[in-house]
């Protein structure tokens, strides 16, 4: 492969937020760019303006920025090639929706939607399906039925056309995918689709192709959904008199119980996101919910992506993009549609929180906790978040994992404090109290050790003890180990938390 000729592009339609689905597709597109030295194209396709979001535009280029993929050509970058987005391009579609005319490829067509429509229901009631192609066109209302002289006419007094693309009769399309294989599809089953619409504005279908071309696209790599287009995207190439780019079609990304494509509903259905960044619907007010608000970090969802369709060819799971930029190919890329587990998304996330370093930890803990109130030294939350970070899968579970460690219990656990704390108890934590007092060496391990001594000689139940201690000091039946729960403490805490709760819960007798 000629390494300065790879050009590939991720083309969206602003008519909503992105879905994870085109996340992933755009990924794949700048691995395989990075990978062979070439260059990554951001290009809106907007020919559908009936379907424009205000927003969605924005939405796209932003969530590309939290993601930490960049373009080195487009919306917002320029290039040679600009503009780059559809409805600035409009006057070059036309020139080429004329050739296709002129050479035969392509026909107008002056059926209107009503006429179509009642022809369906026709073919409908003799459990047949409509296909507007060659075996139909004599009774249609089109210039192939017509004839030049009729058709001008027609034009000439302004009545609406559209532009069909011609299909040829009954002819084996031979296609290479670089994901599939060889894939074969015959005409007969293909309609004429339109290519021009009757205002103006191209189809996907034609404007894609002439960008693709005009752009030197070298490889399309998109989803599986277009799949069906292949035929008539490598017809239009040949009717234009150009070479074909490589065509990729990657595998579709499956709800968690495999039933069905991941839609962009399935997210606040089925509790996880689906989007990258918060978007907010201009049209009902409704908020949809992120994997940025939910508290992803933006690597741990690139890394999760790239492993929903494509493997390494070993065993490992943990890449950064620099890395998958070095590896990756599309000859491991499946054919299969991908599961997508909310699950493993959470892993990925958890994998890459407890790999931070404590202090990057704590800026992100930082504001929670002074919405909370506390205002503490960060030297001291770093430490904390040292030993929770291992049991949250997201930053916004620091508080709930450690807040015991900035404010002592306002109440003990109902549950725990029926089943552990006995007569006996009161007395165990009075003859503890008495020991970390004179406990000169405050650390984990010093504490530890003379506690479980203590216990051993005296010949009490190390549950029966450290269950209730640690019922004192948090609150519950949870937290890190429990002596470095108190050596982060320090001593007069730890001695104030066992006074109190000798207080509130009292001899219970």
């Amino acid at each position: 492969m000629n390494q300065q000729s790879v050009r590939v592009r991720f083309a969206p339609s602003p008519t909503g937020p992105l879905h994870i689905g085109g996340v992933r597709t755009a990924l794949y597109n700048y691995l395989f760019a990075k990978k062979n030295g070439g260059k990554f194209i951001l290009r809106i396709e907007d020919t559908d303006q009936n379907r424009f979001v205000q927003g969605a535009e924005e939405y796209i280029v932003e969530s590309f920025a939290w993601c930490g993929i960049e373009f080195d050509e487009g919306l917002t970058k320029g290039g040679p090639f600009s503009p780059y987005k559809q409805s600035e391009r409009k006057q070059i579609y036309a020139e080429y929706a004329r050739k296709l005319i002129e050479n035969g490829s392509a026909y107008y067509a002056f059926d209107t939607p009503e006429e179509l429509s009642v022809l369906r229901k026709q073919y409908e009631t003799k459990k047949k399906t409509f296909t507007y192609n060659w075996r139909v066109h004599n009774v249609l209302n089109n210039a192939l039925a017509f004839g030049k002289e009729k058709t001008e006419q027609i034009i000439a007094s302004g009545i609406p056309y559209v532009i069909r693309f011609k299909m040829p009769e009954n002819r084996t399309i031979v296609m290479d995918d670089l994901i599939r294989g060889k894939v074969e599809v015959n005409t007969v089953v293909l309609d004429d689709k339109i290519i021009f619409k009757s205002d103006g504005i191209p189809t996907y279908h034609l404007a894609n192709v002439v960008d693709d071309h005009l752009m030197e696209i070298s490889h399309v790599i998109r989803g599986e959904e277009w799949l069906p287009s292949l035929p008539l995207h490598i017809l239009l190439y040949k009717a234009l008199g150009w070479e074909t780019p490589q065509f990729a079609h990657l595998p579709l990304l499956l709800k968690p119980d495999g039933k069905g494509k991941l839609s962009k509903r399935d997210g606040d259905k089925l509790g996880f996101p689906v989007f990258p960044l918060q978007w907010n619907n201009p049209k009902t007010g409704e908020t949809t919910r992120s994997y940025c608000e939910d508290g992803y970090f933006p690597e741990a969802f690139i890394n999760m992506l790239a492993l929903l369709g494509w493997n390494p060819g070993d065993e490992r799971e943990l890449f950064t993009l620099d890395e998958l930029s070095r590896i990756f190919s599309l000859d491991r890329v499946g054919k299969s549609a991908s599961r997508f587990d909310p699950d493993k998304a959470r892993w990925f996330n958890h994998q890459y929180l407890i790999r931070k370093n404590n202090e990057e930890l704590t800026l992100l803990f930082l504001p929670v906790l002074i919405e909370k109130g506390v205002l503490t030294d960060s030297s001291f939350v770093a430490k904390v978040v040292g030993l929770i970070k291992d049991r949250a899968y997201f930053v916004g579970e620091f508080w709930e994992q450690s807040y015991f460690f900035f404010k002592a219990p306002d109440e003990y656990d109902a549950k725990a404090v029926k089943k552990h704390w006995k007569i006996k108890s009161y007395y165990h934590m009075v003859e503890l109290k008495e020991i970390l007092i004179n406990i000169d060496d405050f650390s984990s391990e010093n504490t530890e050790t003379i506690i479980k001594n203590w216990i051993t000689e005296k010949k009490y139940g190390t549950g029966a003890v450290l269950n209730v201690f640690r019922l004192l000091i948090v609150g519950g039946l949870k937290g890190p180990h429990l002596f470095d729960i108190i050596s982060l403490l320090g001593q007069q805490e730890t001695v104030w938390r066992i006074e109190k709760g000798l207080h509130e819960l009292g001899r219970n007798e």
